[in-house]
């Protein structure tokens, strides 16, 4: 009996975290004088903070001896907060710059990998070599629409057949056991574009079933804005899943101020029980292939039908006008100068320059239709990043307000030297902080950081991470409130932030007075039914 309790405690020990942290000294860190902004939305309030290897052990409001700490990091004047959660980031790039030291410098300590349809495939391999290779912050992923469409339909302008749904399920069931938080969707891109709504309700059931979200790069995000809205909705009903509404924005002059209505269809949708949540970057432009300019019907078999069709001048006069139409309404922004180049392999000397620039060295009139042509050689010579400048800054501020809305970033991992990307890349959530925070008061700083850590925290279903809590995960940041700010330009984009003084990722140190230190000790994050968070949702 004797040799049963003690077996028994030991195996409570080892099943319990809170168990194994002793609040005791002594500790590898304490963050000492700090502003504790615990991701929750309450009050901030003076406290010391205690790490010990990769846990949160001590929360003190009563200081700590500084004898009790192997290091102290001097928080006086500072925040200290949870590590930010990237609820949409590109990391295409993980495995060639495994330190993702543009997102850890703005102090994000995990991101979501795998949004608008687009992920890693298969993803067990993918995560294996992300962790063989090691990573600098935390990061986890979701099941990409379009990736599984692809590998199944191929580029297809058809609804599936039965056989092909049945197999899309699976490939769905199979990344959600290997770890996905869920499924994203990117019905604005090809092929997901040419689906239908009952498609993405049986794919996004597969992946409610196993605990999963949908999180939704919407059909259109401008002249068709209000229906892409409700179709959304209409997935989390008919599929019971937690949506999220990626990137939330308008697009376009004639739609400024649909956010309106938009959020009283978010409002009115979670009255009626859907569980609808949304995302947002704080800038005015968005980024995305030049090809979204392109009539979707005009991809249909992919390159191949593109230059198909191109060949019939019927065809080409079509997709000319559509093309002229989109810049002239929707993410053009009626003006050739609100389409910047972001990234050109095949002419490096367009990046930072518009469509009207191209025109002029051209010694082409910048129309509309001029413009048109431009897009199509631009797609054919292999496509370009563009940054379109057609968001308004009150639908932004309106957005950012909404109490269900959370700061991600859209940002892709970079180095400076690459390209010519959005500044939203480098300084989301500094920008938030500085601009929207500090000097404008949309938001107040408790406000922020939730919307930063643990509403997407419990979106995710992260265990032990999102808030600063006794026991949990030390992923923190320390920033000063006073200059914190990005300095990325959609002039002069490589630029890191400003203010975000100390990171660690899981207890280790990653920014650490302002410099970045490369290190690897982020974990890749499995996705277990069972795991998901509800505290820091308000």
């Amino acid at each position: 009996m004797r040799l049963f309790i003690l077996l028994a405690i030991g195996a409570l020990v080892a099943c319990a975290p809170a168990l194994r942290v002793s609040a005791g000294g002594p500790y590898d860190v304490l963050i000492a004088g700090g502003t504790v902004v615990d991701g929750s939305g309450t009050p901030g309030y003076r406290a010391d903070v205690a790490l010990r290897g990769d846990r949160i052990v001590r929360i003190s409001q009563t200081s700590i001896p500084r004898s009790a700490a192997a290091r102290v990091v001097d928080a006086s004047g500072k925040v200290v907060a949870p590590g930010f959660i990237d609820l949409h980031a590109h990391l295409d790039p993980l495995l060639r710059l495994p330190g993702a030291e543009s997102h850890i410098r703005q102090g994000v300590t995990t991101a979501l990998g795998g949004p608008d349809g687009s992920a890693p495939w298969p993803l067990a391999d993918y995560l294996r070599q992300a962790e063989e290779l090691g990573v600098g912050m935390n990061v986890a992923y979701l099941v990409g629409h379009n990736t599984i469409r692809r590998e199944v339909m191929g580029m297809a302008d058809r609804a599936p057949t039965p056989d092909e749904l049945r197999r899309m399920e699976a490939l769905v069931a199979q990344g959600m056991a290997e770890g996905a938080s869920g499924l994203s969707t990117g019905l604005k891109y090809l092929p997901g574009a040419f689906s239908r709504t009952d498609e993405v309700v049986a794919l996004s059931r597969v992946a409610a079933a196993a605990g999963g979200i949908y999180t939704s790069h919407l059909r259109e995000e401008g002249l068709g804005l209000l229906e892409s809205v409700a179709e959304a909705i209409e997935i989390g009903r008919e599929a019971g899943i937690p949506v999220v509404l990626t990137h939330h924005k308008v697009v376009g002059q004639p739609m400024w101020g649909a956010s309106r209505r938009t959020l009283a269809m978010v409002d009115s949708a979670r009255a009626a029980g859907i569980d609808v949540m949304i995302d947002q970057y704080p800038y005015t432009a968005t980024s995305t292939g030049i090809g979204v300019l392109v009539p979707t019907w005009a991809m249909g078999d992919g390159n191949e039908g593109f230059a198909a069709r191109l060949e019939n001048p019927v065809l080409r006069d079509s997709i000319i006008r559509e093309i002229a139409y989109n810049i002239r309404t929707d993410r053009g922004g009626g003006d050739l100068r609100r389409v910047q180049f972001a990234q050109v392999a095949w002419a490096p000397e367009l990046e930072g320059r518009t469509l009207y620039d191209m025109a002029v060295m051209r010694g082409l009139e910048p129309t509309e239709e001029v413009g048109a042509e431009l897009v199509i050689e631009a797609v054919q010579r292999g496509g370009a990043r563009a940054i379109f400048h057609v968001l308004d800054e009150e639908d932004v501020e309106r957005i950012m307000r909404h109490p269900q809305t959370m700061i991600a970033s859209d940002g892709r991992l970079t180095q400076p030297g690459e390209g010519h990307p959005h500044p939203r890349w480098y300084g989301s959530f500094p920008k938030v902080l500085g601009e929207y925070v500090r000097d404008r008061a949309v938001l107040t700083l408790e406000s922020a950081v939730n919307k930063m850590t643990g509403m997407p925290a419990a979106r995710l279903g992260l265990p032990e991470r999102g808030l600063l809590r006794e026991g949990w995960m030390a992923d923190v940041v320390v920033f000063d409130p006073a200059t914190v700010a990005d300095r990325a330009t959609f002039d002069d984009p490589h630029q890191y932030p400003a203010g975000i003084e100390h990171v660690f990722v899981n207890g280790v140190v990653m920014v650490d007075g302002g410099r970045y230190t490369d290190q690897r000790p982020g974990r890749v994050l499995r996705h277990s039914p069972q795991a998901r968070a509800t505290e820091g949702v308000r």
